[in-house]
C-alpha cells in the first residue's frame, strides 16, 4: 500500500541516516530506539503469525469436511485465502519496511510487494460483494437461491475475482500506470533508493478507490440493511414448521456473521482509503508513519476474521478442537455432521 512520500535530497541535515550511505539518491531512514524496534518486530511478526494460523483454521475445515462444501462457504474460503496470503506474503516484508523504513529486497520485488498488496484487498472486497449477494439470496429470495447460487456459480465468481484482480492491478503496477502524467514529478520529488510505495495520481486514486471501496462499500451496506429489514419481517410472520424455522434461523445467524466480517472490513480499512484518496489533493504531503500505521490498521482485519468465525460458528469451533486433537487425521473424517442440518 501507498506510504507517504519521502523527504528530497534538500531536507537531509545532519544526523539523519539513509537507508544506504554509499549510494546517491538514498531514502532516509527513520531510527527508532533498540526497545521500540523489538516491540515492534514481536507486535507486528505476531500479527503476521496470528493471520496466517487463524486463516488456516478456517480454509482447512471448509476443505476437509464435505458438509461444509457449501457455495456460502467457497466465498469465505476465497476470503480467508486472501487473508493468509496476506500474512505470509506482504506482512513479513511490510514488517521490516515499517520499522526501518527502508526497502531492502530490490526493485522487481517491490513491484511484486506492492501489486500483491494491492491485488489481495481488491480480492477481500470482490469476494465481500459478492458473499452479500449470496447472503441476500438465502435471506430475501429463499425459493430462488439453490438454483441461482450454486457451486459451479461461485467457483466461477472465484476465478473471476482472482484472475482479474492479478491482471488488472499487476498491469497497472508494471506498467506505471499510476503515475501516468506525473513521472517527471514522481522521479525528481518522491523516488529514492530504499522506497516502495504505490504512487497513484489524482485520477489513478479517485478512480480506483471509487469502483474498487467506496462503491461497493455503499452497495454491501444497502444489501445488508435490505436483508436486515426482510428478515425482520419474516421473523414476525413466520407460521411454518419448526424445520422452517430452524432453517430460517440458521441463515439469519449466518446473514448476521457475514455482515459482520463486512463491517469490520469496512471498518479496519476506512482509515487508510479516505486518508490515501485525501493524499494526492494535499501535495503528498500526509506523514508516512500515519500512512504506515493505517495500512497495519487495516492487516488487523485478516487476523481478526477467523476471531469472528470462532464467535459465531459452532462447526469452526467443533472443527478446530478436531483438528488440535488429531481427530481430522482418522479414516472417514471428512464424513463427521459439524452441525445438524
Amino acid at each position: 500500500m501507498e506510504r507517504g512520500i519521502s523527504l528530497s535530497k534538500a531536507d537531509i541535515v545532519e544526523n539523519i541516516f539513509l537507508c544506504f550511505e554509499s549510494v546517491n539518491g538514498s531514502c532516509i531512514r527513520s531510527i527508532f530506539p533498540p526497545t521500540i524496534r523489538v516491540l515492534l518486530y514481536l507486535l507486528l511478526g505476531s500479527m503476521s503469525v496470528l493471520t496466517v494460523c487463524g486463516n488456516l483454521l478456517v480454509i482447512i475445515p471448509i476443505i476437509h469436511f464435505k458438509q461444509l462444501h457449501t457455495p456460502t462457504n467457497y466465498l469465505i474460503l476465497s476470503l480467508a485465502v486472501s487473508d493468509l496470503l496476506l500474512g505470509v506474503l506482504v506482512m513479513p516484508p511490510s514488517m521490516v519496511y515499517s520499522v526501518d523504513s527502508c526497502w531492502y529486497f530490490g526493485d522487481l520485488y517491490c513491484k511484486i510487494y506492492t501489486s500483491t498488496d494491492v491485488m489481495l484487498s481488491n480480492t477481500s472486497i470482490l469476494n465481500l460483494c459478492f458473499i452479500s449477494i449470496d447472503r441476500y439470496y438465502a435471506v430475501c429470495r429463499p425459493l430462488l437461491y439453490r438454483s441461482k447460487i450454486t457451486v459451479h456459480l461461485v467457483l466461477i465468481m472465484m476465478l473471476v475475482i482472482w484472475t482479474g484482480s492479478v491482471i488488472v492491478v499487476f498491469g497497472i503496477v508494471f506498467l506505471e500506470l499510476s503515475i501516468w502524467g506525473m513521472e517527471d514529478f514522481y522521479y525528481n520529488n518522491v523516488a529514492c533508493e530504499g522506497e516502495c510505495i504505490f504512487f497513484q495520481n489524482k485520477a489513478s486514486s479517485t478512480a480506483s478507490l471509487a469502483l474498487l471501496f467506496y462503491i461497493p462499500g455503499v452497495g454491501m451496506l444497502s444489501i445488508y440493511l435490505k436483508i436486515f429489514l426482510v428478515a425482520q419481517r419474516q421473523a414476525r410472520s413466520i407460521q411454518g414448521t419448526t424445520n422452517q424455522n430452524s432453517v430460517g434461523k440458521s441463515q439469519r445467524k449466518a446473514t448476521k456473521t457475514l455482515a459482520i466480517i463486512m463491517g469490520v472490513f469496512l471498518s479496519f480499512w476506512t482509515p487508510f482509503f479516505v486518508i490515501n484518496i485525501i493524499n494526492p489533493f494535499i501535495s503528498y504531503s500526509t506523514p508516512p508513519v500515519l500512512f504506515v500505521t493505517f495500512v497495519w490498521i487495516g492487516y488487523c482485519n485478516s487476523a481478526i476474521n477467523p476471531m469472528v468465525y470462532a464467535f459465531f460458528y459452532s462447526w469452526f469451533r467443533k472443527a478446530f478442537r478436531m483438528i488440535i486433537s488429531g481427530q481430522i487425521f482418522q479414516p472417514d473424517s471428512s464424513e463427521i455432521q459439524l452441525f445438524s442440518e
